[in-house]
């Protein structure tokens, strides 16, 4: 069967949705097929923690400038359905229980802050402190932007009371929280559909070129759709669509793994931020469990020093109980399989690791809430930074590498897509996410001097 369409999306994960409704609502174009095995929003995008923040390292500020655009976007369309996808502004928070780490703490808050994410507030528990406004559990709307670095105990014990006595100081990032995956997507892709675009079950197979320009595009079932416009979209697959055009995208997949469990005993207020514990540790064991490590060398990894990033949030409203726990001590490089691997100790090592910054996790280590395990891949660069660019083929396109922060970055990923495709003028930001940028030899030579990705 031969169909025909103005343009072809491969993949259905936030990234392809969100380019077909920024193709269909801002440019008027009504001919777009997506294409995908499996239901929208089912592989990756719904593995996700569904946070968002415009607080991002790097030297040029670029992630900052995009994210900031992509939560512009993502308040106006929480403002436009009503909230339907429950959009809050709850923050981050970053802590750390080493005192010799507050000058490094000052020095890295203030990059983010003059690169656009929003002033830094210090309170040292001083008179002349400047006010703090604490977080609504709900809404977005008239909160601060950029972040409050608190560097008095007095104040953190007033404030976060539930963190250890031993936290020195805590970054609480404003523009920042999080909002409901699965609602967005689905608004993303009605109204596209509401326009004309259609979704087609199907594994895209090959792509015909001919004299460098896409003819078109080869399903599985034998389904032909001439096109001159073909977008890959497809997330943990983004390097093999993108051989299908003859390029080889320089991307590889991480596997990210995250928990979800009831905390009956009420260890994280319902009304919390995002909350991260930023220093190195050794889980805490009992004597009898040190030797119990021991004694097999396929656990003693477990009593050496794991990496900083542990983190949670609660999962749900008021009557929920349920939180969710992440913590990649391992980073491992591999390609994807479905269903993922999964490692049946994470919640009981991300809950040790969570009992650094919050001491009523022990209160679990006897009995571990039974916890609801699943995992996902995070498609990145060697800089963490996504790729929203032209191929060097005429018509073939690549929106992807958005490395754990898909959703937060969807809109103004989707958004410049659509800009590329339609002959748009694109924002200054966009030459830092082409596919170009890897044949300035200035770029590569920053590369080694990159420093912290910003990944959690």
């Amino acid at each position: 069967m031969t169909e025909t369409a103005e343009i072809v999306i491969c993949g259905a994960g936030i990234a392809g949705v969100s380019t077909a409704y920024y193709l269909s609502v801002s440019h008027g174009v009504s001919d777009i097929v997506l294409v995908d095995e499996r239901p929208p929003l089912s592989l990756t995008s719904d593995k996700s923690t569904e946070c968002y923040r415009n607080w991002w390292p790097g030297p040029d500020g670029a992630m900052v400038v995009m994210m900031n655009r992509s939560i512009d976007l993502l308040e106006r369309l929480a403002d436009e359905s009503g909230n339907v996808f429950h959009l809050n502004r709850r923050g981050y928070l970053y802590a750390t229980g080493d005192e010799s780490r507050l000058p490094e703490m000052l020095v890295a808050a203030q990059e983010p802050s003059r690169q656009g994410a929003g002033p830094l507030r210090v309170h040292r528990g001083l008179s002349d402190d400047p006010p703090y406004l604490l977080s609504p559990a709900e809404g977005f709307h008239n909160l601060p932007d950029g972040a409050d670095l608190f560097l008095d105990g007095g104040l953190i014990r007033r404030y976060f009371p539930y963190l250890s006595d031993g936290t020195r100081a805590v970054l609480h990032v404003r523009r920042a929280g999080w909002f409901s995956a699965q609602q967005l997507g689905a608004t993303l892709l009605s109204e596209a559909r509401a326009r004309g675009a259609r979704l087609i079950q199907g594994r895209v197979s090959s792509v015909t070129i001919s004299a460098n320009q896409v003819q078109s595009v080869h399903l599985n079932d034998g389904t032909k759709i001439d096109t001159y416009c073909f977008v890959n979209a497809a997330g943990p697959f983004l390097r093999d669509v993108g051989r299908l055009t003859g390029v080889e995208l320089p991307v590889y997949n991480e596997l990210h793994l995250k928990a979800a469990l009831r905390d009956r005993l009420k260890v994280v207020p319902r009304d919390a931020p995002m909350l991260i514990w930023t220093d190195p540790q050794f889980l805490p064991w009992s004597q009898d469990e040190h030797d119990m490590l021991d004694e097999d060398e396929t656990t003693r990894w477990l009593r050496q020093e794991m990496p900083a990033g542990v983190h949670t949030r609660p999962e749900g409203g008021a009557d929920s109980d349920i939180i969710l726990l992440l913590w990649e001590y391992h980073l491992t490089e591999m390609e994807p399989q479905f269903p993922a691997p999964l490692d049946e100790l994470y919640p009981e090592i991300a809950l040790r690791g969570m009992a650094a910054m919050l001491p009523g996790m022990r209160g679990y280590f006897d009995k571990i809430p039974r916890p609801v395990l699943d995992g996902g891949y995070y498609t990145r660069t060697r800089e963490n930074r996504l790729i929203v660019s032209p191929l060097p083929v005429s018509g073939a396109y690549v929106i992807g590498a958005l490395s754990g922060y898909g959703l937060m970055a969807s809109c103004a990923a989707g958004e410049l897509m659509a800009d590329y495709i339609s002959g748009s003028e694109l924002p200054d930001y966009a030459p830092a996410f082409s596919l170009e940028r890897y044949s300035d030899p200035e770029y590569i030579n920053l590369l080694d001097t990159w420093g912290d990705s910003g990944q959690l």
